[in-house]
This record gives C-alpha cells, structure tokens and sequence, in this order.
C-alpha cells in the first residue's frame, strides 16, 4: 500500500533541525477575550493556539494571534489536509475568527513557529493580512526558542493588490 503524500517544504527543511521545546499540553479557548496591548501577551497566545495546530504530515506547527482594532485577540493554528493544498495556514484561521466575530481591521499580528529564524507569513496570507490590516500594522514572527522579528504588512507585501485596482470592475456586480 503506498504511502500518504507527505508535504515538505523548504521552510520545514530548514526547521526540521531546530530544537522541540513542546509546551505542556493545555485546554485553550479560542473564543475571542481582551487583552493589554502588549506583543508579548499576542506572541504567548499565538505559541498556546500553535500547540492545537493539526499538523501530521509536515509536523510544521504555526500559531497566530490577531489583535483588532477593537482590542480582541483572535487567534488560529495550521490545519493541514491529505488533500494538499486543502489546508489552511494559522493567520487565514485568525483572519476567520476575526471576521466570524465582527472585527474587520487588524490593529497587530504575531506568527509563531518552531525554526531557528522566525518564519513570515505565506504569499497569500501576506495578501489577506493586506485585506485587513493597514500598512503600518506590525507583524511580529517569532521562534519558539525566543527569537523575534518585526516588519510592517507593507514590508512583507510591498505592491499589495488592494480595491483600488478594481475601480474599473462591472459595477453589477454583487
């Protein structure tokens, strides 16, 4: 019987070598809650939801945690498919519960991994991250060792497709 497809990317690669540190296996709500505006406090909620993340073909665990301009932190975690590419990246998870809670803008984000170098977002939730959030908003991708790295969302997606590329767009649209 063959094997199932197992999906192993160039950051996995390069992370594979890092050291584990598993936190302790806790309950977590992933409800939205107010917090101080505080990027440890969004990092440490991004490594708790990372510890959820179903990840068994890549063994790659991510944790982000959005904080909207509301104040509530939103949090989600990679959900990987056998059916490669059906698989969702923890920022699109956080973006959701977001969206699913009545928050609309982003106001910061944290991305956690376990690798030697904090790793950024994928292409397409730079994109998404873009949809909510302003240029300006930080971004903080962190290792699970401690390291850290910050830039903008205009930093990682510089020429964002934004709504101002659609002003010529069928106005019937829905």
């Amino acid at each position: 019987m063959p094997r199932p497809f197992r999906h192993r990317s160039r950051i996995y690669e390069r992370c594979c070598t890092a050291l584990r540190s598993p936190a302790p296996r806790t309950r977590l709500d992933i409800t939205t809650h107010r917090r101080g505006a505080n990027a440890m406090s969004l990092i440490q909620d991004a490594a708790r939801v990372r510890e959820h993340a179903h990840a068994p073909y890549s063994g790659f665990k991510v944790g982000a945690a959005i904080r909207s301009v509301e104040g509530r932190v939103h949090l989600g975690c990679n959900v990987e498919n056998v059916a490669y590419p059906e698989g969702t990246c923890a920022e699109a998870g956080a973006i959701a519960a977001m969206i699913a809670a009545g928050d609309k803008r982003i106001a910061e984000v944290a991305v956690i991994a376990d690798c030697p170098a904090p790793v950024p977002p994928c292409g397409g939730c730079r994109q998404k991250l873009a949809e909510f959030a302003a240029g300006d908003v930080v971004v903080t991708m962190a290792t699970t060792a401690g390291a850290r790295l910050q830039m903008t969302v205009a930093a990682l997606l510089p020429g964002a497709f934004d709504p101002g590329f659609m002003v010529n767009a069928d106005k019937g649209a829905p």
